[in-house]
């Protein structure tokens, strides 16, 4: 499988799948793929599963796809009935700290870790009314992005510390460090 220049299929592979990021065309390669069966295209909506590696995340398929995407193996596709799980919120069960615990005890392999799909079919998934799941989502992703707004305050107050540090420093009398 090699990427082509021009022309060919986006795709979908495992080193895309990162857990709290909606996967959309923007970071996806095109490659010289043949025919490929209907069942390994997305259109948006679906979740995409890690089956092999760690961590076994999950990440959500942006809706409104400008054309079908393939789904490189070993990632498993999960297409949920939305009138009783919104992606967003099954994504986020399977990136959470007790299903990612359940894939660490029923993982197979020892070399390349793997999830078999019979292990991801028993996974228990908690079912609240939809408002609830969004809700669930909602927060979710405001703390992220809490987190993320944390992080970068600290830095530039340690950059602005060291700013003024060194401005200070600059402004004390200048002696001879050497006699």
């Amino acid at each position: 499988m090699e990427i082509a220049k021009t022309g060919g299929s986006l795709a979908i592979q495992m080193r895309d799948v990162q857990a709290d990021i909606d996967l959309g065309v923007d970071q996806l390669d095109r490659f010289a793929l043949d025919d490929l069966p209907e069942r390994y295209m997305v259109r948006g909506g679906e979740v995409i599963f890690r089956s092999r590696g760690a961590p076994n995340t999950a990440a959500v398929v942006s809706r409104g796809l400008p054309e079908p995407v393939a789904i490189i193996l070993p990632l498993v596709i999960l297409r949920p009935n939305v009138e009783m799980v919104l992606p967003d919120y099954l994504a986020w069960v399977i990136n959470q700290p007790q299903a990612q615990r359940y894939f660490d005890s029923e993982a197979q392999g020892t070399n390349m870790r793997m999830i078999p799909k019979a292990v991801l079919e028993r996974l228990e998934v908690p079912l609240p009314d939809l408002e609830t799941q969004s809700l669930i989502v909602s927060v979710h992703k405001l703390a992220k992005r809490e987190g993320a707004l944390l992080r970068d305050l600290a830095e530039r107050r340690e950059q602005l510390s060291s700013i003024i540090l060194a401005e200070r420093a600059r402004a004390g009398r200048k002696k001879e460090l050497v006699q």
